[in-house]
């Protein structure tokens, strides 16, 4: 069998998350059997599973891709970046998000699969962060961490539902009752 390049690896991976995100944009986790995704990566169902295990194992990479942005974005951009950066993600993959949850609320099995996923190193430098900020004084410090991190959460959350209800949310006006609300810093009047 010939080797193949760690770049011709990665392209193909990449290749097969492309597809299956279109796929599960288009028909939902459910809906994403095994012939769609064939249809949408342009792949044998031989050659997206020797990469990854299962449709679950395609959805847990995605999904990673996606909290690794927005981990990014809140290391680079704080609460403002992270958020704006949800509030302009794709409607249709957002709708999946809540189909998962939607499956991990009435599948023990694939509950468990998902708790089984490993914190990615990712989470623990999002946590250093928070830390960091409430140590430099741009959030506050008289609040735990993780409730400053639920808050964040719960947002994201609210911001992807909005998205899926084709909702406008003013992310200027949400961000400024958020700053309000973890920011000790005096509030200048306007």
């Amino acid at each position: 069998m010939p080797k193949v390049s760690p770049e011709h690896v990665e392209a193909r991976k990449q290749q097969i998350l492309d597809g299956a995100r279109r796929a599960f944009a288009r028909h939902g986790y459910e809906g994403a059997t095994v012939a769609r995704l064939e249809e949408e990566i342009g792949l044998s169902r031989g050659a997206i599973f020797n990469y990854y295990d299962d449709k679950l194992s395609l959805f847990q990479a995605l999904a990673g891709e996606d909290s690794r942005r927005w981990l990014s974005e809140f290391g680079e951009a704080g609460i403002d970046g992270v958020l704006r950066r949800i509030a302009g993600e794709d409607a249709a993959w957002a709708r999946v998000y809540l189909d998962v949850l939607r499956k991990a609320g009435t599948d023990p099995e694939f509950a468990r699969r998902m708790e089984a996923q490993e914190p990615e190193p990712e989470q623990r430098a999002a946590g250093r962060q928070l830390e960091e900020l409430q140590r430099a004084g741009v959030l506050r410090d008289d609040v735990e961490r993780k409730a400053i991190a639920n808050l964040v959460n719960l947002l994201s959350y609210g911001l992807l539902m909005y998205l899926i209800l084709g909702e406008e949310v003013d992310v200027d006006a949400l961000l400024r009752l958020v700053h309000e609300g973890v920011d000790p810093r005096p509030k200048l009047s306007d």
